[in-house]
């Protein structure tokens, strides 16, 4: 049965409008079959800008290596104290002490900043450099004492400064430090919340703080280090004689637990004056600390050493031998306990007075958060000579001298561990 021509006309509008509305629902339906492939979530839209961009930065792709911001580390340290003397010195000043020198009244021991850009040869970076900026009491005790240094102001405030390079020497290279470095002679370092203690060791602020020069350091494997440093000499930044110093030295661990450090220093410390034929004598230092972690939350130490000097080769040696000794105690993950003993026989090189000299430091450490802690000390210094000034000062000199402290440390900044 056919249509008639006039009905068949106005169909074909009807039909072409149901054709197309068919293929809408097509397509609508095609397009909602593919879009949980398609779609992304709006959050992603930032990522993908970046990634493309980052696709089309050379220096986003670079390897670490060459990039030498990355390698830089900051730290900045702040050790304040308020410390009470028994003695009461009337000047306020503590004898044989190098950082907490001030008596009775509240002090900033230290302020430090320390800039490092360490080596990493995993990375292809085999140079770095680091520089230690020093503020506060200690900084006019241990740098640019007038008696060392020809110009004591141009870098007093400079504990370290001092540039790398590794050279391919051996299985681990031969490292290179030409500057200023802190001495590796003695147990303790410069910076209060890598000892045990708040006080410095009297075997501390004895040896040398710092030396100048070209270090080599040789790490033969694991377990054994080599190190020969050739200096200005003790506490010189710029040599004050025509005499350069030696350093000799052997890191060993021979167990996980244990860490050996064997120290030989021989130089010429007396001052020519800038005039041919100047005092000859040696100064030598024979300096070894061994460390010993027996139980997780104990670790034992002790320092040794044997120091003599002379003015001139043809005069009689001074000495002093030295032993400190050292064990804290890791009571919870906040607290923990120190004592440290030491034994002076010096025959004027420290004290300036043949004498034996003794301490006895008990600290309390608490340590909330990693960047901040507190110690309490008592310490207790005696010799068998009147040496430490009473409540009258000079014509009041004393056999031994109580202290109490409590002392703050804070740090700050991206490096990590040791400084």
């Amino acid at each position: 049965m056919t249509m008639p021509p006039q009905r068949a006309e106005a169909a074909r509008p009807t039909r072409r409008r149901v054709k197309g509305f068919l293929d809408a629902l097509l397509a609508l339906g095609v397009l909602w079959s593919v879009q949980p492939a398609m779609a992304q979530p709006a959050s992603d839209a930032p990522k993908r800008a970046m990634t493309e961009k980052a696709a089309q930065d050379p220096a986003a792709q670079a390897p670490p290596h060459s990039d030498p911001w990355r390698a830089v580390k900051f730290g900045a340290t702040l050790e304040a104290l308020y410390q009470y003397i028994w003695n009461r010195p009337p000047d306020r000043s503590v004898v044989l002490r190098a950082y907490d020198t001030r008596a009775n009244t509240f002090s900033i021991q230290q302020v430090a900043i320390v800039i490092d850009a360490a080596l990493d040869l995993d990375a292809g970076r085999r140079y770095g450099a680091r520089v230690d900026l020093q503020f506060g009491m200690a900084t006019d005790t241990v740098q640019g004492s007038p008696a060392n240094e020809p110009r004591p102001e141009a870098y007093r405030h400079l504990w370290q400064a001092f540039g790398t390079y590794v050279l391919p020497v051996g299985a681990n290279g031969l490292h290179v430090d030409a500057g200023k470095d802190a001495s590796l002679l003695g147990y303790e370092t410069n910076y209060a919340k890598d000892n045990q203690a708040f006080s410095r060791a009297y075997l501390f602020n004895f040896l040398p703080f710092y030396h100048s020069g070209v270090r080599l350091t040789l790490p033969v494997n694991d377990r054994v280090s080599l190190l020969y440093m050739l200096s200005n000499g003790i506490q010189q930044t710029e040599d004050f004689n025509a005499f350069k110093s030696s350093h000799v030295a052997a890191i060993l661990k021979p167990t996980p637990r244990v860490t050996w450090v064997v120290n030989y220093y021989v130089g010429q410390e007396q001052p020519d004056g800038g005039q041919p034929g100047g005092p000859d004598g040696f100064f030598r230092v024979l300096d070894t600390s061994v460390t010993v972690t027996p139980a997780p939350r104990l670790s034992l130490a002790l320092d040794v050493n044997h120091v003599t000097n002379e003015l001139t080769t043809d005069d009689p040696s001074s000495s002093l031998q030295g032993l400190g000794a050292y064990a804290r105690y890791q009571a919870t993950a906040t607290t923990a306990l120190g004592v440290r003993y030491e034994r002076l026989d010096d025959e004027g090189l420290f004290g300036g007075l043949e004498q034996m000299l003794q301490e006895a430091t008990l600290t309390a450490e608490w340590k909330p958060a990693d960047g901040f802690l507190v110690r309490g000390e008592f310490r207790r210094d005696w010799s068998n000579a009147r040496f430490f000034p009473g409540g009258r000062g000079g014509t009041d000199l004393r056999r031994s001298q109580n202290a109490a402290l409590i002392g703050g440390v804070w740090w700050f900044g991206n490096k990590q561990g040791p400084w």
